[in-house]
Parts: structure tokens; C-alpha cells; sequence
């Protein structure tokens, strides 16, 4: 090999996000020709509400095109700090909130910043894709706590308690989640806050990024709890709830020994965030939530639709998601059986085969830690989730044995 084409073992070692694995491939079927409905990406269809474009627009014409300070502009720090007074009875003050490029790069901040080989990290599964990777990539191990449909998803205190080691540095999940649309009630976290009430070595990361896409009455932050007020680091962004993947905007609000240490950290490889991005996701943290509240109330509609398709598919189980726009359906029946010779073992192959053949993107549930799954997101429109659905329909009663 030459020198030149040497890479690191920590690239080598790492996995490809299957997510975007699975994007890529829908779009070169595309390229060739085929007609891909891609329901394997976690963004929404939604543009950004005309109000937040307006006021990039107004933080461009008034000079905001320079470097921002590392952890954030003033003003969103403390638009972010009264979001959390407002919405979540967290009290982070302005020198506790780190902003980042996306939600992504605070967990990465937050791994390098916090973990040294030999530390564990607890991640509840199914967890999002990057988790496992991101954990890796700081030299810590993350150890797994696994759940089934039966359990909506979500792991118990008794799991949590014989996970824990003297190596655990802190517990990692998301609410509402992705990948299966799950909402840890207040009396869920409640429960796994007790078990590691007295173990004070131990943070809480609590990913958050799905807030304001809850169907249930009310959505809770476990770091409410009083005695994790200290221990906890809340994740969040504007990705999901405003419609702005592409802005690139997530923030931490932590212990400010955690905050700075993630400055210290995004202050060598990023900087600061986008100037005029942060000036329009401040205004977007105090004006009305009309546009919000709209997409939420039409994600809702669309779980139903696709919850009723995908539940008249043979083989096929489903729970009742309470949040994000994901639905995690258990194929485990349907690993097995064969279509034109070729076996289908896993939940890998099965997306393959969804994919090829019924030209329908989704993602396998293996890439979250949960095998015989699969996710689909359904934030797509009415007529590609009836189309979706009736070629998985097709392609799994041609399925044998």
C-alpha cells in the first residue's frame, strides 16, 4: 500500500452511518432510472417556516457573516437558556449552553470531552445510528441494553441496574427516540433515575432533539429530576422541530465544567457555529410556534395512515409510537423465507430487498442495535406512504416458505 493511501485504524475500525448508506443507494437507483421512494432519512419534508428564513435573511443584511464566539452567540445562549426555564424546568444559565453544528457534533463533544479508553457507556436500544460510533471513537466501550416490541422499546430499571459496572461514566438515550418513535414518560425516567440516584460518578446524556414532535400530553426532561440536575447533560437542536436540518444548530446545556470542556474541545476542530444561523434560531426560540405545532399535528396524521397500512401487511408488527416521525415494525416473521431462490436471513437482507425490488428505501433495526427490525420514517407525503406501503405489501406476499 502506499503512504498516501494509508488511513487511520480508527477510520478503518469505524462503521459507515446506515442511514446515509441506505440514501445513498436509493439515489443511485435512481440515477438509474428506477422510481425510489426513500423512507430511510430522519428529515422532515417540511421547509423552514418563511419566519425563520426571514430573519437569516435580516441577520445577512445586518453584518452577521463573522466568527462567533466558540459556544455561541450571547443572544442564543440565552434564548436557549429561557427555552429551557419555559419548556423543560431546567435551569441552565448562559455559560452552561454550548451551540454546535448540529446536534451530532455536541454528542461527538461530549464523547471526547468526557471519556477515556476503558469507560463505559450505557446506550439504551434501539439508539440512534451514531451513538455507537461516536462512543467508539473516543476509545470508551458502550455497552448495550436491548428491547423488544414487547416492551415498546423502552428498557427497564432491572436492565439498567445489571448493565451498570464501576466503569459506567454516563447513560446515553434518546425521548422521544429515533429509531422507533418511543416517549419516556415522567414516571419511566423516574423509575431509571432511582437506580443510579446514589451513583453520583454516574451523567445522564439525555438526547431531546425530537421534543416538540410528542404526541403524548406533555414531554419530560430527566433532568428535572432534582438530584440529576447535576449530573445531567441535555442534548437539542432545531433540526426536527423547526425544519432546519440543514442549518446545522444543536446545543447542550450541562454542568459548566462539562460546557467548558466541550468549548476546549469544538474550540480546536469547528469554532463557532454560523453567524446568521444562530441569529435566526434565536428569534426561532421566541416567536409564536404556529409552524411547529402544524407540522406535529400533521406527522400525527401520517403515523395513523401508515401505522393502519403497514398493520394489514402479514408478518408484520407494529407498536404505537408516541413521537419523532419513525415507525419501528418487527419483521422477525418474515426472516426465513425466501423470494426467487434467495433466503432472507436478516433484517438487512430484507431491506435489500425492499429496496431492490420494491424500490422503497428504509433502514435495517440491526444499524440501532435491534435485529429483526427495520425503520421506516414516515415524514414523507400521504401519497408516497400509500405508495410505499403497498410495494412492501406486494413484495412480502411474494415471499415463500
Amino acid at each position: 500500500m502506499k503512504t498516501t493511501e494509508k488511513i487511520s485504524d480508527r477510520v478503518l475500525n469505524m462503521e459507515e452511518s446506515a442511514t446515509l448508506k441506505m440514501a445513498g443507494l436509493a439515489r443511485a437507483l435512481r440515477a438509474a432510472g428506477k422510481e425510489v421512494i426513500s423512507l430511510s432519512l430522519g428529515e422532515p419534508d417540511f421547509d423552514t417556516p418563511d419566519h425563520i428564513k426571514e430573519a437569516a435573511k435580516k441577520a445577512l443584511d445586518d453584518g452577521y457573516t463573522k466568527y462567533t464566539p466558540v459556544p455561541g452567540l450571547l443572544e442564543l445562549r440565552k434564548a436557549i437558556s429561557n427555552k429551557f426555564k419555559r419548556d423543560n424546568n431546567l435551569d441552565y444559565s448562559e455559560n452552561q449552553i454550548v451551540v454546535s453544528n448540529g446536534a451530532k457534533q455536541s454528542l461527538a463533544n461530549l464523547s471526547l470531552s468526557l471519556l477515556n479508553p476503558g469507560d463505559e457507556v450505557i446506550i439504551l436500544a434501539p439508539y440512534w445510528v451514531s451513538y455507537f460510533e461516536i462512543v467508539r471513537l473516543s476509545g470508551a466501550k458502550p455497552i448495550i441494553i436491548e428491547t423488544d416490541i414487547s416492551q415498546d422499546f423502552k428498557a427497564s430499571p432491572a436492565q439498567l441496574q445489571a448493565a451498570l459496572t464501576d466503569k459506567t461514566r454516563f447513560i446515553l438515550f434518546s425521548s422521544p427516540c429515533n429509531p422507533t418513535g418511543s416517549v419516556y414518560t415522567q414516571s419511566d425516567l423516574e423509575a431509571l433515575a432511582a437506580v443510579i440516584k446514589d451513583r453520583e460518578d454516574i451523567l445522564v446524556v439525555a438526547d431531546e432533539i425530537y421534543e416538540y414532535i410528542n404526541f403524548t400530553d406533555k414531554h419530560f426532561s430527566i433532568g428535572s429530576i432534582p438530584y440529576l440536575k447535576d449530573r445531567t447533560i441535555t442534548v437539542n437542536g432545531f433540526s426536527k422541530g423547526y425544519a432546519m436540518t440543514g442549518w446545522r444548530l444543536g446545543y447542550i446545556g450541562a454542568p459548566e465544567w462539562v460546557a467548558k470542556a466541550c468549548i476546549k474541545i469544538q474550540g480546536q476542530v469547528t469554532s463557532g457555529a454560523n453567524a446568521f444561523a444562530q441569529k435566526a434560531a434565536a428569534y426561532a426560540l421566541e416567536a409564536p410556534m404556529d409552524a411547529s405545532n402544524k407540522m406535529k399535528a400533521t406527522y400525527l396524521k401520517r403515523k395513523e395512515l401508515i401505522m393502519d397500512l403497514l398493520s394489514q401487511i402479514d408478518g408484520m408488527q407494529v407498536n404505537h409510537p408516541t413521537g419523532a416521525f419513525y415507525i419501528f415494525p418487527d419483521i422477525s416473521a418474515l426472516l426465513g423465507k425466501s423470494y426467487q431462490g434467495q433466503k432472507i436471513e436478516t433484517d438487512e437482507d430484507f431491506s435489500a430487498f425492499i429496496l431492490n425490488e420494491a424500490h422503497v428505501a428504509v433502514v435495517p433495526g440491526s444499524a440501532f442495535g435491534c435485529n429483526g427490525c427495520i425503520r421506516i420514517s414516515y415524514a414523507a407525503s400521504d401519497a408516497e406512504i400509500i405508495e410505499a406501503c403497498k410495494r412492501i405489501k406486494t413484495y412480502v406476499e411474494k415471499l415463500e416458505g
